[in-house]
């Protein structure tokens, strides 16, 4: 979720984001992580963009990654293969405070091979600097600060001085999520429009995503219903481990048993068929 709020604020003000990480405000056009010939598991979580001269990549991780280093090495050698004659910029922002070591990683070395990369640890950045620009204001309540209450009120002080209903929505949306991090819903609630959160394309498109999980919950709970139904009209009584069994059972591998239930002769059927497609 916090990821994707990201994507939405790199792609919607790019400019902005340039102006932090790149050190200046140029306008930066989306590039598809299919051109880098990205794992689609890995170009989900990725942030690319680019101008004529400069390739900006970041992550926003909410917590620490040990495998970071050496994935910032392996784009970075991507994208010299795609674009040898841009500049890379390279950032991780951690959004959460934590103590970790892991938060303090900006190398990958490996025999002679050697990769730098920036990190940014919003909790040390500060907290002016994000209320010069209008797509970084979400990010104010995650940086340094020993009041995050009276950030969160300034920042929902500066988007109802923006103009425009439509930016304002999808600010205030994503300040609330990005303040969720380290703010109880409650404070978050008091401080920040909720009719006007609710506006929001962000909004919007995770009601639709929470409407899908609900509807895939409810199909997952009818599939196993059945399967219950048909193993007890072959067996009469099933054992409570065999019903949890088939309650961590996900929808593919129900499908399967649902077929499979014909050749059952006995619950040792049942069991053997689990030990070998349960994993």
């Amino acid at each position: 979720m916090f990821d994707n709020v990201s994507k939405f604020l790199v792609e919607q003000y790019s400019a902005d984001f340039a102006s932090w990480l790149v050190g200046e405000p140029i306008a930066l056009t989306e590039l598809s992580p299919s051109e880098l010939s990205l794992e689609p598991i890995r170009a989900d979580a990725l942030i690319l963009l680019q101008s004529a001269d400069v390739v900006l990549h970041c992550e926003f991780q909410t917590d620490p990654d040990s495998t970071m280093p050496f994935r910032m090495a392996d784009y970075a050698l991507r994208v010299f293969r795609r674009f040898p004659q841009k500049r890379l910029v390279q950032v991780v922002i951690y959004l959460r405070p934590t103590d970790s070591e892991l938060v303090q990683q900006n190398t990958f070395t490996a025999n002679r091979l050697y990769h730098e990369f920036q990190v940014v640890r919003l909790w040390e950045q500060p907290t002016e600097f994000f209320f010069q620009r209008p797509g970084l204001l979400p990010y104010a309540v995650l940086s340094q600060t020993s009041d995050r209450s009276s950030v969160l009120r300034e920042v929902a002080e500066a988007i109802d001085a923006l103009q425009g209903r439509q930016q304002q929505s999808n600010l205030a949306a994503a300040t609330g999520i990005l303040a969720g991090l380290v703010l109880d819903k409650q404070m978050i609630r008091r401080l920040l429009r909720r009719e006007l959160m609710q506006e929001s394309v962000i909004y919007q498109e995770l009601r639709k995503e929470a409407r899908e999980e609900v509807r895939q919950e409810e199909r997952l709970k009818g599939e196993q219903l059945l399967i219950l139904e048909q193993l007890t009209n072959l067996f009469i009584e099933l054992p409570q481990n065999i019903q949890d069994a088939i309650a961590y059972l996900p929808s593919d591998r129900l499908k399967a048993l649902s077929l499979a239930l014909l050749r059952f002769k006995s619950l040792e059927d049942f069991e053997q068929w689990l030990k070998e497609n349960a994993g």
